[in-house]
């Protein structure tokens, strides 16, 4: 049987433009995030570099404002993914990059109203101690924390399916750190509830959502298998999202799924499907 559509319009999710619409240059993504109806929208790093140009960033905003569009979440520099990076939080050696990053995050934060940043761990690194890594991510997350409090930013923590080495796959694990970084004096950091990542990973998504839905500090979804639209898999995404909101969260859920741009939002046009 299949399983109910979690929104009925894209009034009622943000779109992550860069797993979706991504036939379009970045740059064109937010105005045709809107002319697919949407209000909301997330990116992942924009930009090649941590510290891009001012003419790069400038005209990053201006593709976002002049689109009417609403950033609701951003990714920190993840070093480079295409290349298998998946963060470069818990890298020593990279203090620097981070702290750098941080600042133009929080700069185009500022500019922009977003107030969601999410931080990629980063992988654990052959031949280096992973309590020195863990060491080195509870240092740059607390910095993080600083810095994006002054625009009363909030830092995410994401657990990851699809990379071994990527050491956060629960949400048990993020919920760790977010502990230690939040004992470090850095209290705006909340765990980013991807249904996708953790059920993949086999984390109980219900209990999770059960024991800390009101804490969620952002919810992405994708279906699983296959990480697509909604309905294309068998997670039961319209309850999940449902229970988190009867809980208390009240933030965005944003649509982290991978579709070519012809079907991405065929959902959205079809009728709801009850459950039963």
């Amino acid at each position: 049987m299949p399983r109910p559509r979690p929104a009925s319009s894209p009034r009622d999710v943000a779109l992550n433009c860069s797993t979706l619409l991504t036939e379009l240059p970045v740059l064109e993504r937010p105005t045709a995030a809107r002319d697919a109806g949407f209000e909301r929208i997330e990116f992942w790093w924009p930009f090649d570099s941590p510290t891009p140009t001012p003419q790069e960033i400038d005209d990053f905003v201006a593709s976002v404002e002049e689109a009417g569009v609403q950033l609701v979440g951003l990714n920190l520099f993840a070093g480079d993914m295409p290349g298998g990076e998946r963060g470069i939080v818990s890298h020593p050696g990279r203090e620097k990059e981070f702290a750098d990053n941080v600042a133009v995050v929080a700069a185009l934060g500022e500019r922009l109203g977003c107030r969601a940043f999410n931080a990629l761990y980063g992988l654990r690194l052959e031949g280096q101690d992973p309590a020195a890594q863990d060491e080195t991510a509870l240092a740059n997350l607390a910095l993080a924390g600083k810095e994006l409090a002054r625009i009363g930013g909030t830092v995410l923590l994401e657990p990851v399916s699809g990379a071994e080495s990527y050491p956060l796959k629960t949400a048990a694990d993020a919920l760790a750190v977010i502990a230690k970084v939040r004992e470090a004096g850095a209290d705006n950091i909340s765990l980013l509830a991807d249904f996708y990542h953790l059920a993949v990973n086999g984390d109980d998504v219900a209990a999770v959502i059960e024991e800390h839905a009101a804490e969620f500090g952002h919810i992405q979804i994708a279906d699983a298998p296959g990480r697509g639209a909604p309905g294309t898999g068998d997670l039961p995404l319209r309850e999940w999202i449902e229970r988190s909101r009867a809980l208390g969260y009240g933030g965005d859920v944003a649509l982290e799924y991978k579709q070519d741009r012809a079907t991405a939002f065929d959902w959205l046009a079809e009728p709801a499907v009850t459950a039963g």
